[in-house]
């Protein structure tokens, strides 16, 4: 049998829907031993669908639970029986990972708080994945994705430049919120379990997917801090053009981030005459036309077909991507010449396609070993996988403040993808060095976020003092000799090498995974790009915008009667950011087990498409496209956003439960025998007369005030936040999530900090981000060993610039 890199990790997950069984599949899938334990009724997710014609919920394999449960066993525990609970212990007795997303009070009133699993199985490492996490005012508090998207501010930003502010801001498709948490969760507790194996320590990890939304909101949160702008789905793009064009066959989206790129594009068109316009020749002069800089180039991609747009532009170095359907990602060559889509047999469905690992593994540990699970299919089972590296007994070894303590990371990456990747480990206490140059500076220190407060230099922009924290800084000119060499040093020094440049770039410079393995062969390297480092499309050029809609997601996003909409982030970057130290994390797992290497190939294309579930099994199961539905579900309602009093206020209320509903009926005076409502059903065929009924409730009453009646009954509610409501949030203050700081340049701004808390480690982030070149002199010194005469000689070369 092929040995995988989580062989011997075992775990119990409790959880429902997606985002602690999305955390657990994503162990599971490299080779984790998972027991799904769930309640009489079984996971939610079961009865949610989609599922195939003239097959009911009642088989309790919908598409949602049959794509996220693979490679688990299902055991039925009745936590309300003393007999399941010890049994549920006695697996816990012998587990590496609890991951859960059980609320405070149900936590602690089942003996499962961290103060009682610390106490009975003190070399455990849990991790709970709750939308406010288990501290704050929050805490108690119910929400869905709905909740969640808004209360962290990403449904405000979406879909993004909406001229019309009657429209509401809007939920992405599917449960985005959930599959990034889920992520970054499976990062954090591997990391843990690391350091458990090597220490006996265990650790409780408190997730708050909240605190987890408002760090991925790309430029907004700092564009408030630095700038005092308050970004929202209204308005233009600082960077143009930027957005979605009908085609003769479709559509196309097209953006051009540098000045080059607007350029190429003239060219690319044949210089019209109104392309050399003086009103287009800067990014600020474009932003301040962007109507009329649509407009024309809309006019000219009209008479264009979507396929000669995509394939010849991207030849041209142009980043432009088709907005996908399902149906055509899987049709498309360079998804099936990188073998991202996997077939299986799945009991109760038959024979499913469905999208497979978000990164490319040189060692293949990834896979689909088994169908997800009928409920209580396992009942009875224990672990099956004998146990990995045996845990030093607590107190022998000793403990670690950090779980990626005394890990370095040579960092060779700009802008969002990559960095965001290393801002995790540094996160969890990891040294990342990153390599840059003043020669040609990181786009994130050039980006038009630069604080108003201060004169601008590389060192004031906002964007990079977000992604940067914790992070140390060498100036090395990679396009010397001497620098090369350099960087080649000290990428082998460092236990992880991370990359997001062009596919092409790392080779040049004689640092690709090839290079390295030839001088250190357990040497892990992480390489991010648009479309991967192998198949057709591997020299396209991909920007996080550009995965909105080649993943599908964008032609599912949108408001109910409308086209296809952008997802308010570039969610491609996090998506493979997170994706990727994900991966990184299990390969130090590994290696300290087999000794051996890895090279993980991460395609922005593809790790957001790993999230796309629900849509894709819609098409799978039934041959529909998605249609975009606005905040409305495909199952719950009421589930959408309602105008309140105040400027542009709005609060995110849904029910998924008949004890919800009740609840609702009874507080907004809805009679509970009117026959429009009586039912589930009844509910989501009457759905617009609905909203109209709680709309009419909520409008001339407070945000807040709505939220804090509803869920002292126990509905799910949530105001749709901005950042500006964000910075001063009292539930994000009691958690300590917005961090100031004093940095070199800027001092205290406000920046979003680290979404979990470690009971047993130090939380906060470590240091601010560096100022360029800040940590030249110490890496060279303490990691590198060079002496000063040295280092003298490569300023003298110019390999320091």
């Amino acid at each position: 049998m092929t040995a995988r890199g989580l062989d011997g990790i075992r775990v119990v997950e409790m959880g429902q829907m997606v985002a602690a069984p999305w955390t657990a599949k994503l162990l599971a899938d490299l080779g984790a031993d998972v027991i799904k334990v769930e309640p009489p009724q079984g996971d939610r997710a079961r009865h949610r669908g989609p599922f195939p014609p003239g097959n009911s919920n009642a088989s309790g394999m919908g598409g949602l639970f049959a794509a996220i449960n693979t490679n688990k066993r299902s055991v039925v525990a009745d936590l309300a029986h003393p007999e399941d609970r010890t049994a549920l212990h006695e697996l816990l007795a012998g587990a590496d990972v609890f991951i859960h997303d059980l609320a405070p009070r149900t936590a602690a009133e089942l003996g499962l708080s961290a103060e009682s699993l610390r106490a009975q199985h003190p070399s455990l490492v849990t991790i709970s994945v709750t939308p406010f996490g288990q501290t704050g005012p929050y805490a108690h508090w119910r929400a869905e994705e709905l909740q969640v998207i808004h209360g962290g501010g990403w449904g405000w930003l979406t879909p993004g430049c909406v001229h019309n502010a009657e429209l509401p801001p809007l939920k992405p498709h599917g449960h985005q919120a959930a599959f990034q948490s889920g992520f970054a969760a499976a990062c954090v507790a591997l990391a843990a379990v690391d350091r458990a194996q090597r220490t006996g320590h265990g650790e409780h990890i408190d997730f708050a997917q909240m605190s987890y939304v408002i760090g991925m909101l790309e430029a907004a949160f700092i564009s408030w801090s630095y700038m005092g702008e308050n970004p929202s789905r209204l308005g233009a793009r600082i960077l143009n053009p930027w957005g979605m064009f009908p085609a003769t066959d479709g559509h196309i989206f097209v953006v051009c981030v540098e000045a080059d790129q607007w350029e190429r594009l003239k060219d690319f068109m044949g210089r019209p005459e109104w392309a050399d316009m003086a009103i287009f020749d800067t990014v600020e002069s474009r932003f301040e036309n962007e109507d009329l800089l649509r407009m024309w180039l809309g006019e000219w991609i009209a008479t264009q077909s979507v396929t000669e747009l995509f394939h010849r532009g991207q030849r041209e170095r142009l980043a432009f991507a088709p907005v996908n359907t399902v149906a055509q990602m899987a049709a498309d060559p360079h998804l099936a010449a990188r073998d991202f889509l996997v077939t299986y047999d799945q009991p109760g469905l038959g024979s499913i396609t469905v999208p497979g690992a978000p990164s490319r593994l040189t060692k293949p540990w990834w896979s689909i070993r088994r169908p997800a699970p009928a409920l209580g299919e396992h009942d009875g089972a224990g672990f099956e996988a004998e146990r990995g590296a045996a845990a030093t007994p607590p107190g022998v070894a000793a403990k670690t403040d950090r779980p990626l303590d005394g890990v370095t990371v040579a960092d060779f990456s700009w802008v969002w993808a990559g960095p965001y990747c290393t801002l995790h480990l540094a996160h969890l206490g990891a040294t990342v060095i990153k390599i840059e140059s003043a020669a040609r500076p990181d786009l994130g220190r050039r980006l038009p976020t630069q604080s108003a407060h201060h004169e601008p230099t590389l060192d004031t922009n906002g964007y990079f003092n977000q992604y940067g924290q914790g992070k140390k800084s060498i100036t090395i000119d990679m396009g010397t000799a001497e620098g090369r060499a350099l960087a080649k040093r000290l990428a082998l020094e460092c236990d992880v090498v991370v990359s997001n440049y062009a596919t092409g770039v790392m080779d040049e410079w004689g640092l690709c995974y090839e290079a390295l393995a030839a001088e250190r062969p357990d040497v892990i390297v992480g390489a991010i790009s648009g479309y991967g480092h192998h198949g057709p499309y591997k020299s396209y050029m991909g920007y996080g915008p550009t995965t909105g809609p080649l993943s599908g997601l964008a032609s599912m996003t949108g408001y109910p009667g409308g086209g296809a909409e952008e997802l308010g982030v570039s969610l491609g970057d996090p998506a493979a950011g997170i994706a990727t130290a994900y991966a990184l994390v299990a390969a130090l797992v590994a290696r300290r087990r087999t000794g051996e290497g890895q090279f993980i190939d991460t395609s922005m294309w593809e790790a957001t498409t790993a999230c796309t579930a629900e849509g894709w099994m819609e098409w799978v199961l039934r041959g529909t496209q998605p249609a975009p539905m606005g905040n409305s579900d495909p199952l719950w309602s009421p589930h959408n956003l309602y105008r309140c009093a105040g400027n542009d206020d709005w609060v995110a209320i849904c029910c998924v439960d008949e004890d919800e509903w009740a609840a609702l009926a009874a507080l907004t005076g809805i009679d509970p025998a009117d026959e429009r409502f009586h039912t589930a059903a009844d509910r989501k065929a009457n759905e617009p007369e609905l909203d109209k009924v709680i709309g009419a409730w909520t409008r001339d009453r407070d945000q807040w005030d709505v939220t804090e009646l509803l869920q002292t009954v126990g509905v799910p509610a949530f105001p749709s936040l901005s950042v500006r409501s964000l910075e001063e949030n009292p539930h994000l203050a009691a958690r300590g999530l917005i961090e100031r700081l004093d940095h070199p340049v800027v001092g205290q701004m406000s920046h979003v900090g680290i979404p979990w808390l470690l009971a047993d480690g130090t939380n906060g982030v470590q240091a601010p981000a560096p100022t360029l070149g800040q940590h030249t002199h110490e890496v060279l010194t303490e990691v590198l060993g060079l002496s000063n005469a040295e280092i003298a000689h490569l300023r003298k070369t110019g390999a320091l610039r």
